[in-house]
C-alpha cells in the first residue's frame, strides 16, 4: 500500500495467497481453482497482475456493455460519493429519481415505474412476487434452458443444472420448453414450425395446469448463458397473446439481453412486444456498482397504490449505483452505443462468425444478434452430437477446456458454457478489435476440430 493511497496495490503472488486464504468463490470447488489476479481494465481489454493483456470477449459476465472504466461513469460515481454516498430507500433522491425516469423513458409501452434491486436475481424474485400478488395466483411457468439467478426463488425458476443442488425449491414453478430449432423439442424443421409448436405446447401446458392458477410466464427474451437462443419471429408475440387471453403476467428477463446487448434498449423492442414486467441489471450500468430492478406496467403498479408492496432491500436505489446508471444511459445515448451494437452484429460479428463456420467443421450453428452471439460446437454436423456432453465435467469437458485455454494463451478471454463459446464483447468494441478476437478464435477452434468425428 502506497503512502498516498487508502487502497492496497498487491503483486500477483500476494493476491493469489490472500485470495486462496480468505475468498470463497461462487460456483467453484475451492481447492481446484486459482483465480487470475487482475490489475486494471480499459475499454475492451483487461490486464492481469503480471502485465498480460486480454481482449474481453466475455464482457466479464456479459455485463460490461459500455466497456471497462468508461470515464463518464467513473466520474459520476466519484462525484456522487462526494455528495452523498448512501441513503435508505424510503427517501427521495435526485439520482434515484433520474435513474428511474431514464429507465422508464427507454422502456416500452406503459412500463413507467422502477423498483430497484442489487442485481438480476433479486429483480426476478420481486417480479414474481408482484405477479402473484397482482393476480392472486401462485404458479409460474419457467423454461428449461434458462437462468434467472441464484437466490432461493430465482434458482427455482432456473432451468439448467445449477438449480439441481438447491432442490426442492420454491413451490409453484412449472417447466416448459422454449423454442430452439437446432435441438428442437418439437421435431420442427423450420423456424415457423418451431414457433407454432412451441406456442401450442405452451397453450397445452396452460390448459392442463389451469389458467386460473398461473400468475406469470417468465422468459429470457433472448436466452443468455444457455445458448443465446434468439426466438423465432412471432414467438414473443404469441406468448404475449396467451398472457392476455388468460390473464397471466408476462415477465421478460432482460438482465443479460437488455441495455444495448441485442442492439436495442431492450430485446423485446426488436419484436414490438410490451411485457407487463421487465427485469434488468448488468448492462444498465455495466456492473460498475451492483444494480438491478423491475420495470412495472401502470396496471401492476396500481395494485400497490393503496396496498403496501411486501418487499424491500437496504440498498434499493443506492445513490452510487443510480448515479452510475444515469451516466451510463446518457453515455449510451450520446455515443450511440445501442446503434453500434446493432451494427456490429449485422456488419461485423455475424459475417465474421459465419465465415469461421465455413472453415471449421466443429461449428454446428452460428446464432445471435447485436453483441450477443454463440458458436454451437459439435463432433458431427450430421448428427449434431455436442462437442462435449450436456453439463460435462472432468475428462468429458476437456475439448472445451482446450479451446478456452488456447484463447487465453493468445490473449483472448472467452465465455464458454457446455458445448458453446459465446462472442459477447463490450458493445463499445471497435471493428478491428472484433476481428482481432475472431482471428484468435479461428486458431483456437483447431482444438475443437481435432475432436471432430463426422465426415
Amino acid at each position: 500500500m502506497s503512502n498516498d493511497s487508502l487502497l492496497p496495490s498487491y503483486d500477483a503472488e500476494t493476491i493469489r495467497r490472500l485470495d486462496k486464504a480468505h475468498v470463497f468463490h461462487s460456483w467453484s470447488a475451492q481447492g481446484q481453482i486459482t483465480p487470475l489476479p487482475i490489475a486494471r481494465a480499459e475499454g475492451s481489454h483487461f490486464w492481469d497482475a503480471d502485465g498480460n493483456r486480454y481482449l474481453d470477449f466475455s464482457s466479464q459476465l456479459v455485463n460490461v456493455n459500455i466497456g471497462h472504466q468508461h470515464p463518464k461513469v467513473v466520474a459520476a460515481i466519484q462525484e456522487q460519493a462526494g455528495r452523498l454516498a448512501t441513503l435508505a430507500p424510503g427517501f427521495g433522491n435526485d439520482v434515484r429519481a433520474e435513474a428511474a425516469r431514464l429507465i422508464a423513458e427507454v422502456a416500452p409501452g406503459d412500463l413507467n415505474k422502477v423498483f430497484f434491486t442489487n442485481g438480476g436475481a433479486e429483480a426476478n424474485e420481486n417480479a414474481v412476487r408482484m405477479a402473484r400478488l397482482h393476480t392472486g395466483r401462485h404458479k409460474v411457468l419457467a423454461a428449461y434452458r434458462s437462468y434467472h439467478g441464484a437466490t432461493a426463488g430465482a434458482i427455482a425458476l432456473t432451468g439448467d443444472p445449477r438449480r439441481w443442488a438447491s432442490e426442492p425449491g420454491m413451490p409453484g414453478v412449472v417447466r416448459y420448453w422454449g423454442p430452439y430449432l437446432y435441438r428442437s423439442a418439437f421435431h420442427a424443421t423450420t423456424e415457423a414450425e418451431e414457433c407454432e409448436r412451441a406456442l401450442s405446447h405452451l397453450r397445452d401446458l396452460i390448459a392442463v395446469e389451469g389458467p386460473g392458477t398461473i400468475a406469470a410466464i417468465i422468459l429470457e427474451t433472448v436466452v443468455g448463458t444457455n445458448g443465446i437462443l434468439v426466438p423465432p419471429e412471432g414467438y414473443l408475440q404469441g406468448v404475449r397473446a396467451l398472457c392476455d387471453e388468460f390473464g397471466i403476467v408476462m415477465i421478460a428477463d432482460e438482465v443479460m439481453a437488455g441495455f444495448a446487448r441485442c442492439g436495442e434498449w431492450f430485446a423485446v423492442d426488436r419484436w414490438g412486444v410490451v411485457p407487463d414486467l421487465i427485469t434488468f441489471a448488468k448492462g444498465v450500468n455495466s456492473g460498475y456498482v451492483p444494480l438491478g430492478g423491475v420495470i412495472i406496467s401502470e396496471e401492476i403498479a396500481a395494485t400497490f397504490a393503496d396496498r403496501p408492496f411486501p418487499g424491500g432491500l437496504t440498498y434499493s436505489g443506492h445513490p452510487l449505483a443510480c448515479a452510475s446508471a444515469v451516466a451510463s444511459i446518457n453515455a449510451m445515448r450520446d455515443e450511440k452505443i445501442v446503434e453500434n451494437a446493432r451494427r456490429l452484429g449485422e456488419d461485423v460479428i455475424g459475417p465474421e462468425l459465419r465465415a469461421l463456420a465455413e472453415r471449421h467443421p466443429s461449428i454446428g450453428e452460428v446464432r445471435g444478434l447485436g453483441a450477443f452471439w454463440a458458436l454451437e460446437l459439435v463432433r458431427d454436423r450430421e448428427t449434431r452430437e455436442p462437442l462435449v456432453p450436456y453439463n460435462a465435467s472432468g475428462a468429458d469437458a476437456v475439448p472445451m477446456a482446450e479451446l478456452a485455454g488456447a484463447c487465453k494463451v493468445a490473449g483472448l478471454w472467452p465465455f464458454t458454457h457446455f458445448n458453446r463459446t459465446h462472442v459477447v464483447p463490450p458493445c463499445t468494441i471497435s471493428d478491428d478489435e472484433v476481428r482481432e478476437g475472431i482471428a484468435i478464435l479461428d486458431l483456437a477452434l483447431e482444438k475443437a476440430d481435432a475432436h471432430y468425428t463426422g465426415a
